[in-house]
């Protein structure tokens, strides 16, 4: 079987216009089907609003004759004015079929795919910085956004070892398959910006979590899928292959083709 991975897509920041989606479309569609892949796996963030990323999931897969699933990131529970809680909009994801939170997908009697967008838990900073410090968000003049986008009912660390317990209990379904687990944040430190850095001391605050450690330690993960931190990575290390492939923002790509871009990011393994 052949699954292709791609994150961080962003398809409402090309030119900051919504018109350019179908370019991401045609790029993604073309990609997967010359990839001859059974499966995509998308983790997170494909756009700033739930209705968008929806779509687009939709569209891709009905074009290119391949099922999606997907976790969704922090900017997919973006709202530009907040007027609900951010489980609200969590759970509407977790609603949709595609989606892998509460509904791992089960390949074979060997391997099964599971996933949610995880969260940041403040471990991956400098430890030069208080957690009352990080927990202001806002550094050297600037602000991470998801202060003015996201509302939770606790706090960053707090909803970090609530997604990991939710993980845990989604794999103790499993039966010990073989898992591909899929998360928006970077789950492994060797992902976070490396330090020192002048911003990223502070900020490698919201790229990661540890809480996933004890899972690597306890569940058969072979393949871990990550992105958020827009690089595009990967390395095998205690027997787990660690994968982030992602698009990232225009301004972060090596050529202005988006063809080109999707091409380079999107991942295949084969199991």
């Amino acid at each position: 079987m052949r699954i292709g991975i791609i994150s961080d897509l962003h398809i409402d920041r090309y030119n900051n216009s919504v018109e350019n989606i179908p370019l991401y479309e045609e790029a993604l569609i073309k990609e997967t089907k010359s990839r001859n892949v059974d499966l995509l796996l998308i983790a997170g963030d494909i756009s700033n609003r739930y209705d968008l990323t929806m779509d687009f999931i939709r569209r891709v897969s009905k074009e290119s004759n391949t099922e999606i699933k997907f976790v969704p990131g922090n900017h997919d529970l973006w709202q530009a004015d907040i007027t609900e809680g951010t489980e609200a909009v969590l759970e509407r994801y977790t609603r949709q079929p595609e989606c892998l939170i509460k509904r791992p997908l089960i390949i074979n009697d060997e391997w099964a795919v599971a996933g949610h967008t995880g969260w940041y838990d403040y471990t991956y900073a400098s430890g030069e910085f208080t957690f009352e410090r990080l927990e202001r968000r806002a550094y050297y003049g600037g602000t991470w956004q998801d202060k003015n986008h996201i509302a939770w009912r606790y706090n960053d660390a707090g909803m970090s070892r609530q997604f990991s317990q939710a993980v845990r209990g989604d794999l103790e379904s499993l039966g010990g398959r073989k898992i591909i687990l899929v998360t928006h944040v970077v789950t492994n430190k060797r992902f976070r910006v490396p330090m020192p850095h002048r911003l990223f001391d502070y900020y490698n605050a919201f790229i990661g979590t540890s809480d996933f450690d004890a899972i690597y330690n306890d569940f058969p993960v072979h393949y871990s899928i990550m992105g958020h931190v827009h690089f595009r990575h990967s390395l095998t290390e205690g027997g787990i292959t660690y994968i982030c492939p992602c698009l990232g923002y225009k301004r972060e790509w090596r050529t202005d083709d988006i063809g080109t871009e999707i091409g380079n990011a999107y991942y295949v393994i084969e199991i």
